[in-house]
């Protein structure tokens, strides 16, 4: 069993305290009787300072504060965090501060649920002088942190006799708590001594050793504040202090690690969970004893302030600085719009400088971090942080508020749309590897704005939203209507979600006729949203990319599948009953990984023949990620579905990109049908035309609406036709009444 377990193993009682020295006496409070026996076990031999110790035990709160009400006598307390209830500890550390007026007694506060542990704020509002799990309090431990803690109450005891001394240590200590950056705490440090010893601040040093994470040497020790005749010397590393005598005392100090007392200085050694400090006091003479008293028990109190600090420090650290950057995280960025939509509020008359929020959301960096691996994905994302970085004045705050999504807030003569539209023009060097930026900007001025520094902050998402979405738009401002609107889709969402739920969405059927015969050769499975009054809720324009962004594509794709084969399988019945059915499937059903599996369930569960399934993909899809699409749809057509590429010619794929896909059909878009006339809109539709017969794929166009149209694709030899000169789409009932009427 480990060293760490020795303190719960009891084997022979508490010996008896030697004879002729007064004893420590110590409360435990705590409502497990187990603690109890540990902790005397753990001091059944032990001599604290030369002393035995007597322990009193009690088992909660209200019997504690029955014994206080006439026994006070207690050098220390050891007392549980949770007992009756969650605040019982605390409560009475309230009760033995104010009540009791216990203000030498020194409470070391234990819990054995870490997740109990008080909150920063409920620490600094007790008069708590250490806090430990019980699970980390060895014996060892324990007995080190009740030596000191004793140590302290004998050195506040033995200066009682200087009521100025110690009012003034515990000012301090009320003070120095209340700083939790290193430079305040040095400040605070040379403010309180110079009072505690009667002597003007000038010529206090304050030194630290340095940190890696700060940008600093961890082998130098730094001046982080000094006054009077050393104020010269801030900043400065100790080896460059130009005044030998200050520095000979500091590094002795340092390196014998303890207090020095010269005849004309003073030097405290402070020393906590690793981290070194040391604080110069220059005086016109030695310190009378009692001076001497106070400052090691100043001292004391300082070590375990100077930790706490630097742990504080850390947390926030943590808390507000993204870890792979070094900038600010997305909590910090929300501080800092808080900040500037105070200080603009507060502005008189709007006078100040106009403000704003920029969002940038960098372009395939998840193809990029796919491709090139993660540590080059980090490195990119670090040259993006530190191109910002440097591109804007210290007025401007820089942040990154999620994997690949950086915040900026600041003047907007810095970060207007023009002067964002320029950012990485050259790119950035992220290991071997020269690399592209490009962003997706949503942007929101803060002049004029109402409300909490997150309602601007969704703003500008909204507009980053917006700029995501849009084909050509890089940044997009924010405009009042783009909220209303987007309260509309997330109605629009609820909905989506319960009509999902209720199974109110249907699947219509547009046929596909061949050009030569009329022959129903095929039917596009479309989805619905009736409103059941002979309308619709929304358009799948609309619908289906909420869907998607909303992450309910897959689950309706999966029954779109599943329906489209059901009723495929009933027309089989029908004269003229159509060979294949399309279904369009979109990029994030790839994505999923799930597609594959799926279609292969659908075409087993339904025994649908080779070639009846059509998988409709649009030119975008196939270049947002061509390498798993083109993957997938290998393997899929390989299992007997076919593939048509829908919407060609309004994307932006190249014909090496077009060679790669393993497609059936070719599509051509409505956009380019309806400018059959048109001498460029003609010869565009005979290009694809020819393109489709040279590949060897079939050629189907959409939106033909009317007879010259369709004669015109007749002539050019196009194969299969869909549009409303034939046929809307229709719901199945409707279909087949359609059907039978052509026979």
């Amino acid at each position: 069993m480990p060293d760490e377990d020795q303190l719960f193993l009891i084997d022979s009682p508490q010996d008896d305290a030697p004879a002729g020295l007064t004893p420590w006496r110590v409360l435990v409070v705590d409502d497990d009787e187990e603690v109890h026996r540990a902790t005397d076990y753990a001091f059944r031999r032990a001599l604290v300072l030369g002393r035995p110790m007597v322990l009193v035990h009690t088992y909660s709160g209200a019997e504690t504060r029955a014994l206080l009400a006439h026994d006070r006598d207690f050098a220390l307390i050891l007392l549980d965090v949770v007992m009756e209830d969650a605040q019982a500890g605390l409560d009475l550390v309230a009760c033995i501060r104010g009540d009791c007026e216990m203000q030498a007694t020194r409470i070391i506060l234990r819990t054995g649920q870490p997740g109990s542990a008080p909150e920063l704020p409920i620490i600094e509002a007790y008069d708590i002088n250490d806090y430990r799990t019980k699970s980390e309090l060895t014996q060892t431990r324990l007995i080190t942190a009740v030596t000191a803690a004793l140590r302290s109450f004998d050195q506040i005891r033995m200066i009682a006799e200087s009521r100025r001394g110690l009012e003034l240590i515990v000012h301090s200590s009320a003070d120095l708590m209340e700083r939790h950056a290193m430079l305040s705490f040095a400040e605070g440090v040379l403010t309180q001594l110079a009072a505690l010893l009667g002597l003007p601040r000038d010529g206090l040093v304050c030194v630290h050793r340095g940190e890696e994470k700060r940008g600093e040497r961890p082998d130098t020790f730094y001046v982080i504040s000094a006054g009077g005749q050393l104020a010269d010397y801030l900043s400065c590393t100790l080896d460059k202090l130009a005044d030998a005598a200050v520095r000979a005392a500091v590094t002795e100090a340092l390196r014998q690690r303890q207090h020095q007392f010269g005849a004309s200085s003073t030097v405290l050694y402070l020393s906590a969970e690793g981290h070194e400090a040391a604080v110069y006091m220059l005086a016109h003479e030695p310190l009378a004893p009692l001076d001497r008293q106070l400052v090691e028990v100043f001292a004391t109190n300082l070590s375990a302030y100077f930790g706490n600090v630097h742990l504080i420090g850390e947390l926030n650290r943590l808390a507000f600085l993204d870890g792979l950057t070094g900038l600010g995280n997305r909590v910090q960025f929300v501080k800092d719009v808080e900040a500037q939509v105070e200080g603009q509020s507060a502005e008189a008359g709007g006078q100040g400088a106009p403000q704003a929020l920029l969002l940038l959301d960098v372009k395939r960096f998840s193809e990029l971090n796919n491709g090139l691996g993660h540590d080059v994905g980090n490195a990119y994302l670090n040259a993006i942080a530190q191109g910002l970085r440097a591109s804007f004045s210290a007025e401007t705050r820089v942040a990154r508020l999620s994997g690949d999504v950086f915040g900026l807030v600041g003047p907007v003569a810095e970060l207007g749309p023009e002067q964002s539209r320029l950012l990485f023009e050259s790119g950035v060097q992220a290991g071997e590897h020269r690399l592209p930026v490009a962003f997706a900007a949503g942007y929101y001025a803060l002049q004029g704005h109402q409300g909490p520094g997150l309602a601007a902050l969704r703003r500008a998402n909204i507009a980053l939203a917006r700029a995501r979405l849009s084909a050509q738009a890089q940044l997009v401002v924010f405009d009042p209507t783009m909220e209303t609107q987007t309260a509309g889709r997330l109605a629009l969402l609820r909905a989506l979600r319960a009509a999902i739920q209720a199974q109110h969405l249907e699947v219509w059927y547009q046929p596909q006729l061949a050009l030569q015969d009329g022959r129903l050769v095929g039917l596009e499975a479309l989805m619905r949203w009736p409103d059941g009054a002979g309308g619709m809720v929304a358009t799948p324009d609309v619908f289906v990319p909420l869907a998607e962004q909303a992450g309910l594509i897959g689950e309706l794709g999966l029954w779109v599948l599943h329906r489209a084969a059901e009723d495929w399988l009933q027309l089989q019945g029908l004269r003229g009953a159509p060979p294949r059915i399309s279904v369009n499937v979109s990029l994030p059903q790839f994505r999923s990984g799930e597609l594959q599996s799926q279609v292969t369930e659908v075409l087993a569960r339904h025994a649908l023949p080779a070639g009846t399934l059509e998988l409709e993909i649009t030119e975008s899809i196939a270049m947002d990620d061509p390498a798993l699409v083109v993957s997938t749809l290998t393997t899929l057509r390989a299992q007997g579905a076919r593939v048509a590429l829908d919407d060609f010619g309004t994307g932006y794929s190249s014909l090496s990109q077009l060679r790669t896909l393993p497609i059936d059909v070719l599509k051509i878009d409505r956009a380019f049908v309806s400018q059959i006339g048109d001498r460029h809109g003609d010869a565009f539709v005979e290009t694809v035309v020819a393109l489709g017969q040279r590949i060897g794929a079939e050629i189907v166009a959409e939106g033909v609406e009317t007879a010259a149209q369709a004669e015109f694709l007749r002539a050019q030899a196009c194969h299969t036709a869909q549009g409303w000169l034939y046929a809307k789409a229709m719901p199945l009932a409707e279909l087949k009444a359609w059907m039978a009427a052509r026979i």
